[in-house]
């Protein structure tokens, strides 16, 4: 797997606090954009970030590059609907040699299920190709290949949506795969809004597990926003 942080809002800090500010000044965005100093940008988050003021956080988005992650993923992240997608396709792009795939950790740690494993991932690769040869769409041979395949996807999300998504997919409950890449975006979105994205991630570093009897009894180390 490999994620990208390809764009982000510029100082999304500031433009979020930006838009906050404009609902009580006097003066236009432009000049807030401007002329507000550090210490009013980090006051007016602090009351964004405890009031629920989200609807501010919308005004900044990150786009990201995600490679090398299973059509099992994507068909979870596309449920994220505030959100914009452009992936690989299957129907234009012909699948030639060996199609890429993810193995999970616990198919792959049991030589017996792994060769269960690469068994079937051969056998519909190779149906797929037999496909193709006989003439066959690749619209219509790709309903052969596997939830496995590796696919490509570029997401953008606001930030509001970006913290819904790392509560959600950053907990220990989430699927294995979407957990991993979720941290990875955290870990590039984090330096561009420290303030921000502080204590993003799943709900149990801010406060206690929404989960009940589904909790996974591990939680993360609580965080305090400074």
């Amino acid at each position: 797997m490999h994620v990208e942080l390809l764009y982000h809002t510029p100082d999304p800090e500031r433009a979020i606090a930006t838009a906050a500010r404009l609902c009580y000044a006097p003066v236009g965005a432009a000049e807030l954009m401007e002329t507000m100093p550090p210490e009013r940008v980090k006051s007016v988050l602090t009351t964004i970030m405890s009031s629920g003021h989200f609807s501010t956080l919308e005004h900044a988005s990150y786009t990201f590059a995600i490679d090398g992650v299973s059509r099992a993923l994507t068909h979870q992240l596309v449920r994220h609907r505030i959100a914009s997608f452009n992936q690989q396709s299957q129907r234009y792009v012909k699948f030639k040699g060996e199609v890429s795939v993810v193995k999970p950790e616990s198919v792959a740690a049991n030589a017996e299920a792994s060769a269960k494993f690469d068994e079937a991932i051969q056998a519909a690769v190779d149906a797929y190709h037999a496909l193709l040869e006989a003439g066959v769409p690749a619209e219509d041979a790709r309903y052969l290949l596997p939830n496995a395949a590796e696919s490509k996807i570029v997401v953008t999300m606001n930030v509001r949506e970006l913290l819904h998504f790392f509560s959600l997919r950053c907990c220990n409950r989430a699927q294995w795969e979407i957990r991993d890449m979720a941290h990875r975006m955290l870990e590039l979105a984090r330096p561009t809004a420290p303030f921000i994205f502080a204590d993003a991630g799943a709900p149990c570093v801010r406060g206690a597990c929404p989960e009940g009897k589904m909790t996974c009894g591990n939680p993360y180390p609580k965080v305090t926003r400074e």
